[in-house]
């Protein structure tokens, strides 16, 4: 759990970020080796690079094991998140098909807007939700490699519709967002 998960990190963060985790106590560790490489692999492509541009982040939401998912209020999507990365159900089917890995953060004292335009224009990411300029980012890294950009705006009914955009729309887009 201490070894070195990229350059400014160890697993242990990544895996016991939560809230839920915390509050739960819970161990939440992952049980399949390829987790931890797909953890190292976010850590490398997406994480590093962005803390050697903005400095420090927060870690909101890493690696959510089975366990703890069944802990978790409100809307969650363990089969599309890639929060459960290489984990398997009961019946030995991988949780979230798409592998990788992923975890939320926010950079304290940025405007997170252009902390996801950075990671759009450059990394390699797979899949990006943007919930608000102060918000944390869900960000993923896998072998879809898909550059997905999803804009999380409040519906009608309050809840969170999401919206998929291009990456040069939401270049585009200004932090009155």
């Amino acid at each position: 759990m201490n070894d070195p998960c990229g350059q400014y990190h160890t697993f242990r963060d990544f895996i016991e970020c939560g809230a839920t985790q915390a509050n739960t106590g819970l161990p939440n560790l992952p049980k399949q080796p390829d987790t931890y490489n797909a953890l190292a692999a976010l850590a490398l492509h997406i994480i590093d690079p962005v803390m050697d541009y903005f400095g420090g982040i927060e870690l909101t939401y890493g690696f959510c094991s089975p366990e703890l998912a069944k802990h978790i209020k409100g809307s969650i999507d363990p089969k599309r998140d890639q929060h459960a990365a290489h984990e398997v159900n009961t019946r030995g089917n991988l949780i979230c098909e798409r592998k990788g890995a992923a975890c939320d953060f926010i950079v304290p004292d940025e405007n997170m807007l252009e902390v996801a335009q950075w990671i759009v224009q450059n990394t390699p990411f797979d899949r990006l939700y943007f919930y608000g300029n102060d918000k944390p980012l869900h960000v993923s890294y896998g072998d879809e490699h898909n550059r997905a950009i999803v804009l999380m705006l409040p519906g009608k009914s309050g809840r969170l519709v999401p919206k998929v955009v291009t990456a040069e729309r939401f270049a585009a887009m200004t932090t009155e967002v």
